[in-house]
């Protein structure tokens, strides 16, 4: 099996790239590599930066297992749930570096992510779920709640609206949008700028800002198990 997600070391910090087909969907491979990559940083005690090809992110969850089966489609969720509370919560900084379209499970990873990236164009951002037959699980709502202004997240959650990059920044799931010629620097940048940041206060006072989130959200994760989608 070839792997998904590739891995890159630096000095200070590790590029995560996801790479699985057309739409880079999020699938039950994905999610353990990914989990592996972030092991390997948190190990090393590096910033992360979560990316994808240029002109995607991510297009969601593998539709191959959400249209499986009911009990299919609700594991795959609960694992992707799991994989954005421990990005909440990862111990150094996470960035995402939004390479494109960023649609459902992908925009969640970007509402999971410290600081998030977007580079403008012709691109995506949102969640779709409703607009496609889905009730949205509790968890992303949980999720999508602490990130997004309210108006903002009826909008999204509610309306299934989705977003250009530069009206993504307003919607809260970018906290800038930038041109590819510029884009690479932004990163660099961003990157720098927190790999300088005490990493001990970084996570305690992350843990402090978003416990009552965090707490929710392994409620949530836990009464999804009984719902349906």
């Amino acid at each position: 099996m070839s792997s998904i997600v590739n891995y890159q070391a630096f000095d200070k910090h590790a590029v995560i790239t996801l790479n699985n087909g057309k739409v880079n969907a999020v699938s039950h491979q994905l999610i353990d590599e990914l989990n592996e990559a972030l092991d390997k940083a948190e190990s090393a005690g590096l910033v992360i930066v979560i990316t994808g090809r240029l002109g995607m992110f991510s297009g969601g969850y593998d539709l191959k297992v959400m249209k499986e089966s009911m009990d299919a489609a609700m594991a795959l969720v609960e694992r992707g749930s799991t994989l954005t509370r421990r990005l909440l919560a990862f111990p150094q900084p996470v960035v995402a570096a939004c390479s494109g379209h960023a649609i459902a499970k992908g925009a969640f990873i970007l509402l999971a992510s410290d600081y998030r990236i977007g580079l403008d164009g012709e691109f995506k951002i949102g969640l779709n779920e409703v607009a496609i037959g889905m009730t949205m699980h509790k968890a992303g709502i949980e999720l999508a709640a602490q990130r997004m202004p309210l108006a903002a997240f009826n909008r999204s959650v509610i309306c299934a609206e989705m977003f250009s990059p530069q009206q993504a920044v307003h919607a809260g799931f970018l906290d800038v949008a930038v041109p590819e010629e510029k884009f690479q620097t932004t990163v660099d940048n961003v990157v720098a700028a927190l790999s300088a940041i005490d990493k001990r206060a970084h996570h305690q006072t992350k843990l402090k800002a978003r416990a009552d989130v965090l707490s929710r959200l392994d409620a949530a994760i836990i009464e999804d198990r009984t719902s349906t989608l």
